[in-house]
């Protein structure tokens, strides 16, 4: 199952680049490592065994690109699943490699409503979708994985609402797709925001190539703590694409910064972590509305009640 590529937009150079992996992953440890690995990774897949009920990640970067960075996330990684799996790599050949991407990065029909495009085919007239242009190599979110398709059809239902969306939040914006799916379908503003600076950057471009760089403001931003994310409170629409422990980490936060009636969609977590993350935030007060399972990923729409 591939995770949604990155690297800077329209990136065109042909690095040497090697494969990186980790097998034999149990599938509560998956998100973990997955993130690590995209600390510098420029595509992060993942791979289950069927026989022996276990998961490989693993990712594409520039030779030896990262590797403090990547040996300081792997630790992390380690500290939090209890697991100190090897490193593996080998060399990949440099020459097709974004070729390939590209080729596998077509148009996505997602929902009812949304259509992603990217920048190397011709632009066609579709109707009754919102239409999302983004390039073959970006940050976190290009719709192909399973949790940022599980945000739109989440978000494409909840618009439907007759409940105000007035204040927008994004919180692990990566791409911006999400910030700009919302900024397209309510004609708000929405506060985009990311921990990496590269993301933040590729936000912008993107918000600004599909006509909504007026309405989607990325920020650098870590968590609730960031002064212009607590002073946009409270939402009406938070969406949460991170990772199951974090979420849970900021439940109390999400709680109160969201205004009565507000929902939030919370993804990135794994089937077997939904249960987890439900639980912290019922604690905080809001109720579970409906459950999205994509695959082995599942979505939260949460509601705090008016």
């Amino acid at each position: 199952m591939p995770r949604d590529t990155y690297s800077g937009p329209r990136d065109r150079r042909a690095d040497p680049l090697e494969t990186v992996w980790l097998d034999g992953l149990p599938e509560e440890a998956v998100p973990a490592f997955e993130a690590a690995l995209q600390t510098v990774c420029r595509s992060v897949a993942l791979f289950r065994d069927e026989a022996t009920d276990t998961w490989r990640v693993e990712g594409v970067r520039p030779q030896a690109h990262g590797d403090a960075e990547l040996e300081a996330a792997l630790a992390l990684a380690s500290v939090v699943t209890g697991l100190s799996p090897a490193l593996q790599s080998a060399p990949t050949e440099a020459e097709g490699w974004l070729a390939r991407t590209i080729e596998s990065f077509g148009e996505q029909e997602i929902g009812a409503d949304v259509l992603i495009r990217p920048t190397h085919l011709p632009p066609r007239r579709v109707y009754g979708r919102t239409v999302l242009v983004l390039d073959a190599g970006i940050a976190f979110g290009s719709g192909e994985h399973a949790s940022t398709r599980g945000c739109l059809m989440a978000f494409s239902r909840a618009a439907k609402d007759r409940r105000p969306m007035r204040r927008l939040l994004d919180l692990g914006t990566g791409s911006g797709i999400l910030a700009m799916a919302a900024a397209k379908r309510r004609k708000r503003k929405v506060l985009a925001t990311d921990i990496e600076p590269w993301s933040v950057r590729v936000a912008e471009q993107n918000a600004r190539m599909n006509g909504v760089g007026a309405l989607v403001r990325a920020r650098l931003a870590d968590g609730w703590t960031e002064r212009h994310v607590r002073a946009g409170r409270p939402y009406d629409l938070v969406f949460a694409n991170i990772l199951a422990r974090p979420l849970c980490a900021m439940a109390k936060h999400l709680a109160a910064g969201l205004a009565p009636g507000g929902t939030a969609i919370l993804a990135g977590l794994l089937g077997t972590q939904a249960r987890m993350v439900l639980a912290a935030h019922r604690r905080q007060g809001l109720v579970l509305e409906r459950a999205l399972p994509v695959g082995p990923w599942t979505t939260l729409v949460l509601r705090k009640p008016a």
